[in-house]
């Protein structure tokens, strides 16, 4: 039997028909509200982007033969650059050949924890990482390449083949591309990431890569220095593909890293993830800029890479702007220093700012164009399912998952919300729109007839909560646990959430204040990026509230995580040190689904896949959906190379689909901004850039 016919079968089990009656009955989300301040997508093939090439000549800025290539402090340019460097197509660029010079100011909220992306360490996010690592594959710009025509872009893979049974990917990294200091890159670089980061379980990558996030039982190997080869279970599983991309393969310097390794050197695995501070300057890199100074609580600034390993068609070595500011404030800050015009970018993603942002551009004298996107931002609350062990939770903590594991329990919570006064709390317009959960209602894999909504109904949600066998034993309005369970306690619950964003708390004090009439206690935990990031890889929350899911956004990339396909690839349901995960009955039905996914050829089949998906999904109230709406890119009108309708965040964030690289001031339009003009980093680890 195809997987189209046993997940047609499958359908008839759970479709609407199959619904008891409840007091509200479940039904498809409303339609959104019509919303005109959208750009509009220039579709391109997707050789149409770029090439790997040799050209006849290569150029840089001026100042950098002068004062660096004529000395000898640095090789000629061509030198420098690959055998085949990358090479973006002048057609792809809105505004064409760029010229150099000039700075792309950024605000952020987040704070560095130093260099070491591979061991975990946070570099405050607001697209400093983006702008350091480059990574096997790249997806951002994918945005603007037809859903026939998508697979990942080449970067340091320059190209790939697999073997007839499909269980083998060749890989070919770029030949000749250096770090920016100078050491070449290649398979070894590769192999240490895997290895001793991916692979090794006392390290943790940034974005929580392990190797199951490639596939239960992946493995990979050198085949020389400049070929990898991938070993999969499956057969042609091309989504690992974009698995590759930023942020889960992006190689750290092996020759850096490996003074601080406890493999290489007497060191801890502490000591090797916090070997690379903030004030570790110059930290080697394939990023197109280098960081070269860091004040506290003030700025990072980073320099063009001397080494960087991509040109136009003219031969020009990119990047065009020389030098990269990240003004550490607030992430609402960076909101109003964009329309303001004293910062040059901004993922405007909290709609608490919306309305002041519109009416701020369309003002004759703004600074910054500010254009919508697709409706891609989806706020799901997330409930543990782990009821075997990950986190060590207490007595209170394990009654607490098995209550989340509960369906009615489930249904109870995500009938109590009413996510329509949730949406107009955080701004009145038709910005935000009712979402219950599941695939996001931008993806060519969305299917509204298959979505399942529970309508606000608090009396239904209150009859569904004593199905669970929750009841008010002392009056006090909250619900108790059941005598054996938590001493028979108050229902507590914590609610983990990023403190860093206004909208996160703003929905978390929402949600809180709604299911207090339910009879649920819900305690906010409001801790910064980085300690989120850590409680939830731990296990060490009941519920969490999480946003932008990549893989609900784009399907395609990241696709283990829709499902506990692995003992670490789900957000919510992860192993204990055993290995097994606990699954229930819908999950084991989510996890076919996405194996079959995976392994599929045939584009009708996944897309039919996905509509069983989200039914299962929905139905069993898998995440309660909170609010879903478009964010807007705001960046300064003196820029050129803009794509149009360039979302903030869909297989990437905006700052990755944008091709900063690319990205040019016209001469005349150039403000003097740079803090080190006509500088290039220096040595790792030493102070500043060099004159």
């Amino acid at each position: 039997m195809s997987h189209f016919r046993y997940w047609n079968t499958l359908a008839i089990g759970v479709s609407m028909l199959a619904f008891p009656a409840l007091a509200s009955e479940p039904t498809v989300p409303p339609e959104p509200a019509s919303f005109k301040a959208q750009a509009q997508i220039s579709y391109v093939p997707r050789d149409a982007i770029l090439e790997f090439k040799t050209l006849p000549v290569y150029h840089e800025p001026d100042w950098v033969t002068e004062k660096f290539v004529k000395p000898g402090k640095l090789p000629a340019v061509k030198d420098r650059l690959p055998k085949e460097p990358l090479v973006y197509k002048t057609g792809n660029m809105p505004d064409g050949i760029g010229v150099y010079g000039d700075t792309l100011r950024h605000v952020i909220g987040g704070r560095p924890e130093g260099w070491n992306y591979s061991g975990g360490q946070s570099q405050g996010y607001g697209g400093i990482d983006i702008g350091l690592s480059e990574c096997l594959t790249r997806t951002a710009p994918l945005f603007q390449v037809e859903a026939t025509d998508v697979e990942p872009l080449p970067n340091l893979a320059k190209g790939w083949e697999w073997s007839p049974d499909g269980h083998t990917l060749t890989m070919h990294l770029i030949e000749g591309a250096k770090w920016s200091d100078g050491v070449p890159f290649d398979a070894d670089d590769v192999m240490f990431y895997w290895d001793d980061n991916v692979i090794d379980s006392n390290v943790s990558p940034l974005n929580g890569a392990t190797q199951e996030t490639f596939g239960v039982g992946t493995t990979l190997k050198k085949i020389d220095a400049y070929t990898v080869e991938w070993t999969f279970k499956e057969a042609f599983p091309r989504q690992y593909l974009y698995a590759m991309a930023y942020g889960t393969f992006c190689p750290g310097p092996a020759h850096i890293l490996k003074t601080k390794h406890p493999k290489y050197a007497n060191t801890t695995y502490d000591q090797y993830k916090n070997g690379f501070p903030p004030e570790y300057m110059n930290m080697p890199v394939m990023g197109a800029w280098v960081p070269v100074e860091y004040r506290p609580d003030d700025i990072i600034v980073m320099r063009r890479n001397p080494y960087y390993w991509k040109v136009d068609e003219a031969g020009n070595q990119l990047p065009y702007v020389n030098e990269m500011h990240y003004k550490l404030s607030t992430w609402a800050d960076r909101d109003l220093q964009t329309v303001a015009g004293s910062a040059d970018f901004s993922n405007l993603e909290q709609p608490e700012n919306f309305v002041e942002s519109l009416k701020r551009a369309a003002q004759d004298n703004a600074p910054a164009r500010l254009a919508f996107g697709p409706r891609l931002i989806g706020y799901n609350l997330d409930m543990n399912f782990s009821a075997n062990g990950w986190g060590a939770p207490d007595a209170r903590a394990q009654a607490v998952r098995e209550l989340n594991r509960d369906e009615h329990f489930r249904k109870a919570v995500t009938m109590a919300i009413d996510r329509k006064k949730l949406g107009e709390a955080l701004v009145k317009g038709p910005f935000t729109a009712i979402y219950p959960g599941g695939l996001s209602s931008a993806t060519s894999f969305y299917d509204r007839q298959s979505t399942v909504y529970y309508p606000f109904d608090l009396e239904g949600a209150k009859a569904e909560l004593a199905k669970a066998g929750l009841k008010d034993t002392d009056g006090n309005g909250i619900v108790n646990f059941p005598p054996d369970k938590a001493g028979g306690k108050d229902v507590e619950i914590t609610l983990l959430v990023n403190n860093a964003y206004s909208t996160d708390k703003n929905l978390a004090e929402g949600v809180i204040a709604q299911l207090e009439k339910l009879g649920l206690r819900v305690i906010l935990n409001a801790l910064d990026g980085n300690q989120r990031d850590a409680a939830n890889f731990g296990g060490r929350f009941d519920w969490m509230i999480l946003r932008n899911r990549s893989e609900l956004a784009s399907v395609v990339q990241n696709t283990e995580q829709l499902a506990p396909v692995g003992p670490r690839t789900s957000w919510n349901h992860r192993a204990p040190e055993n290995g097994q995960v606990d699954l229930m009955p819908f999950e084991e039905e989510m996890v076919k689904i996405v194996n079959a996914f995976i392994s599929s050829q045939d584009n009708a089949e996944r897309a039919e896949l996905m509509k069983q998906y989200q039914r299962i999904y929905t139905t069993n109230v898998n995440t309660v959906g909170l609010t879903e709406f478009a964010g807007a890119l705001v960046i300064n009108k003196r820029f050129s190379n803009i794509p149009s309708g360039a979302p903030i965040f869909m297989f990437n964030w905006a700052e990755d689909a944008i091709i900063r690289e690319r990205v040019f001031v016209k001469a005349d339009k150039q403000g003097k901004f740079e803090l080190f003009p006509e500088q290039l980093p220096g040595k790792p680890g030493g102070p500043g850039p060099m004159n």
